[in-house]
């Protein structure tokens, strides 16, 4: 074994260490609980999928893929999400059932980093989808299920903004006029380079009131003031559907108690992803520079699998989702039996006992410790079991 890669990992692979697997298994699960009091039924789905299908399908870029071949010659790609994995079963086995269908996830997906610069090629998301239903009322339950679902978590100081990629194109290609010059200047969005999209504008021949229409765009964040800023930006009535949407989807978080709390309007906000149709969402923390949670409506991707229905989802970054947390401490006590060989039964006895309570529990040899103290140092409760085997033991 080359001495070189002995304690090596690959680009942007990670070890999960004892207590942050804890706390991710903590977090996981009150999440996925609350995703279950919403009626979302969990699936699981293989870590290697076709190119052709899934891998093409994902709007990763094709860089990103790790890929591999079979040994028929078949390419393979380490998902790269699970919006196309969870397409593909929807599509192909259960859009038999009445719809619509509600899936929930948890799995880890790869995506491959040419510099890591902190960015991870494999991560975990939780996240749902809910297939079948083309209504703005699915869009609302998505983006209340995931307020709720980060509100469980203690998560206290987050803020979910809304947007319509339908809106966005509507508005652009109206003014510009192609789509080369629309992916030009949406790229300037989805870095968040505010700086350099108001200097793009300024060189673009256009009239001085397109021009200021597309600066005034940048303004449309806010409550729901911002829809009706936006109507007034409009000629042609291009992109007004997608602003009444918005009406609707505003009415409707009303109803759940988030809008204008959790829940702002950004119509500047566009996706990487290229699958989303409509409405879209992402949520920031403090203290972490990128999106914890994203999502949107996908109404094309099941065509792709032979499908035509609507589709809505998001999903939850979990590592991103823990650094907004920051340090969690454990509400459950780890106790320590240390036992000598001749009260071994008395310990197992106990720990068993225990165990059946609720307790989390460690059997502990004593001849197997040179140090006591450095050994029970991590424990909150010792419980000692020593010396003649009639011996009661210290509570």
């Amino acid at each position: 074994m080359s001495r070189l890669f002995m304690f090596e990992k690959p680009l942007g692979m990670r070890d999960t260490l004892p207590e942050l697997y804890e706390t991710k298994h903590s977090v996981r699960t009150a999440i996925s609980e609350v995703m279950k009091q919403w009626g979302y039924q969990f699936i699981e789905t293989p870590t290697l999928e076709y190119y052709e299908t899934v891998g093409a399908a994902s709007a990763i870029l094709d860089q990103q893929l790790f890929k591999l071949l079979d040994q028929q010659g078949h390419t393979l790609v380490l998902r790269p999400d699970m919006t196309a994995p969870i397409a593909r079963v929807a599509a192909s086995k259960l859009l038999k059932e009445d719809l619509p269908l509600r899936l929930g996830y948890s799995a880890n997906v790869f995506r491959a980093q040419q510099r890591e610069g902190g960015r991870p090629a494999e991560f975990e998301q939780i996240g749902v989808e809910c297939i079948g239903d083309h209504t703005i009322s699915a869009d609302g339950e998505s983006i209340a299920l995931l307020v709720d679902s980060l509100t469980e978590t203690g998560l206290e100081k987050f803020e979910l903004s809304v947007g319509h990629i339908g809106f966005v194109k509507e508005f652009f290609i109206d003014i510009l006029g192609t789509e080369e010059r629309v992916k030009a200047l949406t790229t300037f969005l989805y870095e968040k380079n505010y700086v350099g999209y108001r200097e793009h504008v300024k060189q673009l021949t256009l009239s001085s009131i397109d021009k200021q229409r597309l600066l005034d765009f940048l303004k449309l964040r806010g409550g729901e003031e911002v829809i009706d800023c936006a109507v007034k930006l409009l000629e042609n009535g291009k992109g007004k559907n997608a602003l009444l949407e918005l009406k609707q989807l505003w009415e409707i978080l009303t109803d759940y108690g988030q809008a204008g709390t959790k829940v702002k309007l950004d119509l500047t906000l566009v996706s990487h992803m290229s699958y989303y149709t409509g409405i879209l969402f992402e949520v920031y923390a403090d203290q972490v520079g990128f999106p914890i949670a994203s999502g949107g409506r996908y109404d094309m991707l099941l065509k792709k699998f032979g499908k035509d229905t609507g589709a809505t989802g998001f999903a939850i970054r979990l590592d991103r989702l823990l650094e907004a947390l920051g340090k969690m401490e454990s509400n459950e006590p780890l106790q320590c039996i240390l036992f000598s060989s001749e009260r071994r039964k008395e310990a197992i006895a106990l720990a068993v006992q225990k165990r059946k309570e609720g307790m989390k529990v460690v059997l502990q040899d004593i001849n197997g410790v040179t140090d006591i103290d450095a050994c029970t140092k991590n424990y909150d409760d010792i419980v000692m079991l020593v010396g003649n085997a009639g011996k009661e033991p210290a509570q």
